[in-house]
C-alpha cells in the first residue's frame, strides 16, 4: 500500500505544535509495518537551515497555477532519520523562505491562503512528476485540506484520480478562514464557493472544503470526534461533521518511545524505569536547581504548554495565590500569548522560591520537566488528543487533567475503585472552573503524602503502552477499508 503523508510540519524538520510530533512518528510506525509511506512538506527556512547539505535536488520543476499567477515549485528530497521513509520538500523561496512557518508574533502572514493553495496543488503535481502515485493521500489540517478537493476536480483526469484521501483534524479551531475574494486563488469553479463547499458565512474556509470532499475523516481521539459534532466544540462546523459522522473516525495519537523514555533518554540527568525510579529524584533535584528553587521534597508540579486560553491557563492564573500557599513547587515552560508571558513572568518574580517561569522553547528542559516533576497539569478547555499527558505517564509525572478529548480517553481518574482495580493513572475533573482544578490538585497532593499509594499510581502509568505502533495499526485498517470501499 502506498501512502503519502501530507503535512506542513514534522519533527525533526519544522515544528509549532503537536502535529509535528505526529507527522514525524506515524510514517516511521507505518514503515515498520511494511507500508510504502512517504512524507511531503514545504521547504521552510527552518528546514533549509537545519538540513542544508543533507537535501538532494531531484531536478524536478513545474509551475503551479495560483489565481492569475504561476509560481514554480522545486522538489527536494531526503530520508527521515532512523527510518527508511523518503521525504519530499516543496520549495519556493517567495512562499517559504521566511523566519516562521505561518506568521510572526504579531499575526499570521497575510498571504497564507495563497501559500497553502500553492502547496496543496504542488503536492498533487509532485506525485505525477515523481511517477509515484499513492493509494492514499493522508492530509492534515487546513493547510493541506484542498488536496482531497483537487483530486476530485482539477486533477480528476490525472493519475492521482484513482487515489483516495483521508483528512485528519488535529485542532478544529484552526480552519484557514480568509476573505471571500481569496477563493479565486484556488482555481476551483464558482460552484465550490457554496454552502456545501468552501463558503463559510460569506468567507472562504479551506478546512471546510476538505471536510466535505475527503473520502474519509479522522481526528486524534474518540472523545474529540464526538465533541466536534456539538455546538460547544464544533467551531461552526458541527453541522458538516455531523453529516459525515459515519466517515469520521477517532484514532488516538501515540508517542515515540525512542525519544520519550526515561530509561534511555540522554537529555535527563539520570535514567530510571518503572521497577527502579530512584533516578527520578536526581532529575527532580536538577530541575529545582535549574529553576532556582530550594532542594525540597515538596511535590513539584510541571507544565509544558502553548500559552493560550485553550490550555486552561486562565484556571491556573485564578488559583495561583492559593496554590502557592500550599507546600508545592511549580515549573512552567512555554510560549504563546503575550498576556500569559507577562502574567507568568510576574508570578515568577512574586514567588521566586516556589514558581519558575520559563517563557521559551527548550526541548531539553521539556524532557527535564517530565523527568523531574511529580505532577503534570493539563486543565485544558478542550484537547483534541494531547501528547504531554502521555509523556508524563511514561516519566512518572502523574497527570492532573480536565476530562475532555484525548485527556478523557487516556487518563483514568484516581478513585478508591480505580485504584483497587489497578487502572488509575492520574487525576481528572469535569467542570471547567478554577475551584474544580484546585480541589483536584489538593486531592492529588493528599495521595502524594502516602508514598506507597503514590508509587503504585505512578508505576501503573509508567507501564502503560501508548506507542505509535498501536495507532499505526488503526490507520492501516482505515486505509484498507477506504480502498476496499472505493473499489
Amino acid at each position: 500500500m502506498r501512502v503519502l503523508f501530507v503535512t506542513t510540519e514534522a519533527v525533526p524538520y519544522a515544528k509549532t505544535g503537536g502535529l509535528a510530533d505526529v507527522a514525524g512518528a506515524i510514517p516511521k510506525a507505518l514503515r515498520r509495518r511494511h507500508c510504502d509511506v512517504r512524507l511531503i512538506l514545504p521547504y521552510f527556512r527552518p528546514v533549509r537551515e537545519k538540513l542544508a547539505d543533507q537535501v538532494l535536488d531531484t531536478g524536478i520543476r513545474f509551475t503551479v497555477p495560483v489565481g492569475s499567477h504561476t509560481p514554480t515549485a522545486a522538489i527536494l528530497s531526503t530520508t527521515l532519520p532512523d527510518a527508511d521513509v523518503p521525504v519530499y520538500f516543496v520549495a519556493n523561496a517567495d512562499y517559504f523562505d521566511r523566519e516562521d512557518l505561518y506568521g510572526t508574533p504579531t499575526g499570521d502572514y497575510p498571504d497564507n491562503c495563497e501559500r497553502f493553495v500553492f502547496f496543496s496543488r504542488a503536492v498533487v503535481q509532485a506525485t505525477l512528476a515523481l511517477d509515484w502515485v499513492p493509494d492514499v493521500f493522508h492530509c492534515n489540517d487546513w493547510q493541506t485540506s484542498l488536496v482531497p478537493l483537487y483530486l476530485k476536480t482539477l486533477y480528476a483526469h490525472a493519475a492521482p484520480a484513482r487515489s483516495r484521501s483521508l483528512l485528519t483534524i488535529h485542532n478544529l479551531a484552526y480552519q484557514g478562514v480568509f476573505a471571500a475574494e481569496a477563493f479565486a486563488l484556488t482555481g476551483l469553479g464558482k460552484e465550490h464557493f457554496a454552502i456545501d463547499g468552501l463558503e463559510f458565512y460569506g468567507k472562504t474556509n479551506l478546512l471546510k472544503g476538505g471536510l466535505v470532499h475527503a473520502d474519509v475523516l479522522s481526528t486524534v481521539s474518540s472523545s474529540y470526534a464526538k465533541e466536534i459534532q456539538t455546538a460547544e466544540f464544533g467551531c461552526g462546523l458541527e453541522g458538516v461533521l455531523s453529516e459525515r459522522a459515519a466517515d469520521l473516525h477517532g484514532i488516538l495519537n501515540g508517542i515515540d518511545y525512542s525519544v520519550w523514555d526515561p530509561a534511555t533518554d540522554p537529555l535527563i540527568p539520570a535514567n530510571y524505569t518503572p521497577a527502579d525510579t530512584s533516578g527520578k529524584l536526581a532529575c527532580k533535584r536538577a530541575l529545582q536547581k535549574h529553576g532556582g528553587l530550594p532542594l525540597s521534597d515538596a511535590p513539584l508540579i510541571g507544565l509544558i504548554s502553548r500559552l493560550a486560553d485553550q490550555k486552561g491557563l486562565d484556571l491556573i492564573a485564578d488559583i495561583m495565590d492559593e496554590l502557592m500557599a500550599l507546600d508545592v513547587q511549580f515549573v512552567l515552560l512555554g510560549t504563546g500569548d503575550e498576556k500569559y508571558h507577562k502574567l507568568f513572568a510576574k508570578l515568577g518574580a512574586q514567588y521566586p522560591t516556589k514558581f519558575s517561569a520559563n517563557i521559551m522553547f527548550d526541548n531539553a528542559l521539556a524532557h527535564g520537566i517530565e523527568a523531574g516533576a511529580d505532577l503534570f497539569l493539563m486543565p485544558s478547555h478542550y484537547e483534541p488528543c494531547g501528547l504531554n499527558q502521555l509523556y508524563s505517564l511514561r516519566y512518572g509525572a502523574v497527570p492532573v487533567v480536565r476530562k475532555t478529548g484525548g485527556l478523557a480517553d487516556t487518563i483514568t481518574n484516581c478513585t478508591p475503585s480505580s485504584m483497587g482495580k489497578g487502572t488509575a493513572n492520574g487525576f481528572s475533573f469535569q467542570s471547567y472552573s478554577p475551584r474544580a482544578l484546585l480541589v483536584t490538585i489538593v486531592r492529588a497532593l493528599k495521595l502524594y503524602s502516602h508514598p506507597r499509594h503514590w508509587q503504585r499510581l505512578r508505576r501503573t502509568g509508567m507501564e502503560q503502552d501508548w506507542s505509535w505502533d498501536r495507532s499505526a495499526g488503526a490507520y492501516l485498517a482505515l486505509y484498507a477499508a477506504l480502498l476496499a470501499r472505493g473499489a
